[in-house]
């Protein structure tokens, strides 16, 4: 028998033993019964002595043979104690009783294989030995024919009885894991939602900031230009602002909409046509001039366009806030394998470590950077120059458009 594992395993075993143990009784009784001179004391205490011995052992097995090196110590023990027992009882049937119940634990142990055969090959000499002790010599031969089928039989019962526990223990074991497993991806999945959940309120953070926040802030850029025309007199001049800031309101609106919606990036059909509309407004809201520079590109993700517009339009916004710049210019650069977007001012600069509380524009262009694998750089000294490289596969294209606007 293999050492237990599981309760189902063990009360499999129990079962076994207590029949093993049964039939043994069963003997022992019959033998004091048929066998009067075994009833005396000098005989009957070792006898029952040792059968108990032997019937504790069988219980204990499990045990004792944990230890491989013990399995050939527990065989010559318990062959020793079945000849001395059987010898005592002379009962012919004590010797099926205890031999074969030696048998078919020995191959619940080792198997059958070359030390499982010889175990048994020895158990059937020790019978046998038994067997002739008894004076019964010419039954020799046929003790030996109805002794090979029993010991087959047995052979073949136990290493079926063995298999089918070994499986049943496997099973219980799968389903222990299934169940651990199962417990462990209810665990993951609810850190993943968790981490899901703080993503997207990022992500809102960035949209509502991108849209409502950037177009506001143009707004007002545009509503305090309007605002000094009419202080000089320059009615032409507000009006044609005020109706920009009226376009640019219901573009706000209707990406404040989108964004509420479905919180989805808007698809943008062209990058430049996009980044010269964001730096028409600047223009026509500061009156600061921008040297615009762009290599043709190819078609890209909607993500690397969403991207660079928005990063543009706030680096343009912070300019206009902050920067005191009197030029500003837009790169637009292809490489082998990335784009490149260089924003440079010559304002009055910041301090990049100490980004005052609330201010979370570039924040959110670092955040969507590093989402596409790129890098944000940021040097500010006399004017800030922010650069944006990110990977793409592209072929670089020969041709630039290079305009002051």
């Amino acid at each position: 028998m293999q050492p237990k594992s599981s309760p189902r395993v063990e009360q499999d075993y129990r079962i076994f033993f207590a029949f093993m143990t049964f039939v043994m009784v069963g003997m022992y009784v019959w033998s004091l019964i048929t066998q009067p001179n075994l009833r005396s004391s000098w005989l009957v205490i070792p006898f029952t002595l040792l059968l108990a011995i032997h019937i504790v052992a069988h219980w204990n097995v499990n045990r004792i043979v944990q230890n491989r090196s013990r399995v050939l110590w527990y065989i010559l023990g318990q062959s020793a104690l079945a000849f001395v027992v059987v010898n005592l009882s002379g009962n012919i049937g004590m010797i099926f009783a205890l031999y074969m119940a030696l048998i078919g634990e020995t191959v619940g142990i080792l198997g059958i294989n070359r030390w499982g055969i010889l175990s048994v090959i020895f158990y059937l000499a020790l019978s046998l030995a038994n067997f002739v002790l008894f004076g019964a010599q010419e039954g020799a031969f046929f003790w030996l024919l109805t002794s090979i089928p029993t010991v087959i039989f047995v052979s073949l019962y136990v290493t079926l009885y063995t298999r089918q526990a070994e499986a049943r223990e496997r099973a219980q074991t799968l389903a222990s894991e299934l169940e651990t497993a199962n417990q462990q991806l209810t665990e993951y999945a609810a850190r993943v939602e968790d981490l899901t959940i703080a993503a997207e309120r990022q992500r809102m953070a960035r949209e509502l900031h991108d849209t409502l926040s950037q177009g506001l802030a143009g707004l007002i850029l545009q509503l305090e230009a309007a605002d000094a025309h009419l202080t000089n007199n320059r009615h032409e001049k507000a009006q044609s602002i005020v109706g920009n800031a009226m376009g640019q309101a219901r573009a706000t609106l209707a990406d404040a909409r989108r964004a509420i919606d479905d919180l989805r990036q808007s698809s943008l059909d062209d990058l430049d046509s996009a980044l010269r509309l964001e730096i028409s407004r600047f223009t026509n809201a500061t009156g600061i001039p921008i040297l615009f520079h762009s290599d043709q590109t190819p078609p890209l993700p909607d993500p690397v366009k969403e991207t660079l517009v928005r990063a543009v339009a706030e680096a343009l916004t912070n300019v206009a806030n902050h920067a005191q710049a009197q030029n500003v210019a837009v790169d637009i650069r292809m490489k082998d394998k990335s784009i490149s977007v260089t924003i440079q001012d010559d304002g009055q600069g910041f301090d990049a470590s100490a980004i005052p509380s609330g201010h979370y524009g570039l924040l959110g262009i670092r955040e969507r950077v590093k989402m596409l694998n790129g890098d944000l750089e940021i040097q500010s000294n006399n004017g800030t120059i922010l650069k944006i490289e990110i990977p793409i596969r592209a072929e670089r294209s020969t041709s630039a458009v290079e305009a002051p606007l």
